[in-house]
């Protein structure tokens, strides 16, 4: 069958195992049975025996992945493998296939060489074995696999260092939902499924619980398993450690986005001096020429007046413009426990007379979140201006009504304040909302400053604010502390 005279050779060879497969049929040559310490009565000369009886359990998942992509796809290889004698004990060998040994075979014809490896079994299997926990430990990386026949999984000591079990833990699939997050365990058993109904891989990052409880980062990689009837038997991948890492991105995300955040506050402010300040001197001075140029006392008069409004103005925008620093500066004070229902009895009394005549009505609902850490000053700052705004933005045909309350979602902590006014245009003002001296009504004593006061406080103390609003419905506010 084999035309290569080499290969000829090698079947006779007492050192040298041959596997040839034509035409749906196996062949092994005598002298590799015998070199096992086997007879041709022992054996069984097909895949399911070789893998079931002869091969490491270690190599197992390998050399059958690559022998189906050699007779499939007629992709080669060379592997180092394992396998077992007679007597219990197990000698290695290298397998080396067609294009590996310049074979000229007949067409269709796959030929497998199993050639033994000559060492000292014992001390390559330690040294095979510290190079392996030292590259899972190095690359934070354990492996696993779910075996669909006999139902069991299993984890590699890395996996379970990782996870934080005990190295004597027996996983199980049924327990499988306790190894995610809430928020990714839907996420892990779409994967997971898919791969096992479908053999798609997956390559996606993940997070999960550990046994203390603890969230991690995780690389989460899988493949299918094949018999050789193309059936899925199981599913076997790796768990890379990126905890570390993630947080590192996160940071550096978070940190970008805060610099972003700085970079507007500072064009805000360089603008305001640069252009307000600017106009409000230039009024001033122009004034100053009217006024030596025109010669009755009540022109001069007049002029004066003007002065008084631009010095009320200028006045006003630095009264802005001192807010904005003092932002930066009170970032530094101590927080404290803030309790919201005082809070918010401390802003409806600053705002009474304006509540009692809007006939305001303010629900509130603190039950899952009574009380945060935070700046007193701040957070009456935040919920005066929310609550000013939705008094005077009201929608005209009805009375305000505000519904603030405070909860908790995926371990992050929100306060909610929602109005039924006026609502804001956010397809038209979206990106201008929180800007200073940006205005979205038609109010006559709309200044635009309030908003943008309350995202830098908030931003200050690495919050987030989020808008969602409908024009005559109302509009939602939520704080991200």
């Amino acid at each position: 069958m084999v035309k290569n005279e080499f290969i000829q050779n090698i079947i006779n060879d007492d050192n040298i195992g041959y596997w040839e497969l034509y035409n749906n049929t196996s062949n092994w040559s005598t002298a590799f049975i015998k070199k096992l310490g086997y007879s041709v009565e022992d054996v069984e000369i097909n895949l399911d025996f070789f893998l079931n009886n002869l091969i490491h359990p270690e190599y197992r998942d390998e050399f059958r992945d690559n022998f189906f992509n050699l007779v499939r796809h007629y992709l080669d290889f060379k592997q180092l493998i394992s396998i077992k004698c007679k007597d219990g004990s197990y000698k290695k060998f290298v397998c080396l296939t067609n294009d590996n040994l310049q074979v000229n075979s007949v067409k269709n014809a796959k030929v497998i060489i199993f050639n033994e490896k000559k060492f000292k079994s014992s001390e390559k299997l330690k040294k095979d074995t510290f190079y392996y926990r030292e590259s899972a430990e190095m690359t934070s990386t354990g492996s696993w696999y779910v075996d669909f026949k006999k139902q069991k999984s299993y984890w590699d000591f890395q996996t379970k260092k990782i996870l934080e079990y005990p190295e004597d833990y027996i996983p199980s699939l049924k327990e499988s939902t306790k190894y995610y997050t809430p928020e990714y365990l839907q996420l892990a058993s779409n994967y997971f499924f898919s791969c096992a109904t479908t053999g798609t891989p997956f390559d996606t990052e993940i997070k999960m619980l550990t046994a203390k409880g603890r969230e991690v980062w995780t690389r989460a990689i899988g493949k299918a398993v094949y018999n050789d009837n193309n059936e899925i038997i199981g599913v076997r991948g790796v768990f890379q450690d990126i905890d570390d890492k993630k947080s590192k991105v996160e940071t550096l995300q978070k940190t970008s986005e805060i610099i972003a955040s700085q970079n507007s506050r500072l064009f805000n402010f360089a603008h305001i001096v640069s252009h307000n300040l600017r106009s409000h001197t230039s009024n001033l001075s122009l004034i100053v020429q009217l006024i030596d140029s025109v010669e009755t006392v009540e022109e001069k008069l007049e002029m004066i007046d003007n002065i008084k409004d631009i010095s009320e103005s200028l006045n006003s925008t630095i009264e802005h413009l001192n807010e904005v620093v003092t932002i930066q500066t009170k970032t530094n004070d101590i927080k404290v426990e803030v309790n919201f229902n005082s809070i918010i009895n401390s802003v409806k009394k600053a705002i009474n007379r304006i509540i009692r005549e809007s006939n305001c009505i303010i629900n509130t609902n603190f039950t899952q979140m009574q009380s945060i850490p935070y700046i007193p000053a701040y957070m009456e700052s935040i919920l005066l201006n929310l609550i000013t705004n939705a008094i005077k933005y009201k929608h005209p045909d009805r009375d305000p009504i505000i519904n603030i309350k405070t909860y908790i979602d995926a371990n992050k902590k929100y306060l909610e304040v929602n109005d039924n006014g006026s609502g804001i245009d956010l397809d038209k003002f979206g990106n201008k909302l929180f800007g200073m001296y940006k205005t979205f009504h038609y109010n006559k004593d709309a200044v635009g400053i309030g908003l943008f006061i309350t995202k830098n406080q908030i931003e200050s103390l690495n919050g987030q604010i989020f808008v969602n609003s409908t024009v005559n419905k109302g509009t939602t506010f939520k704080i991200q502390f």
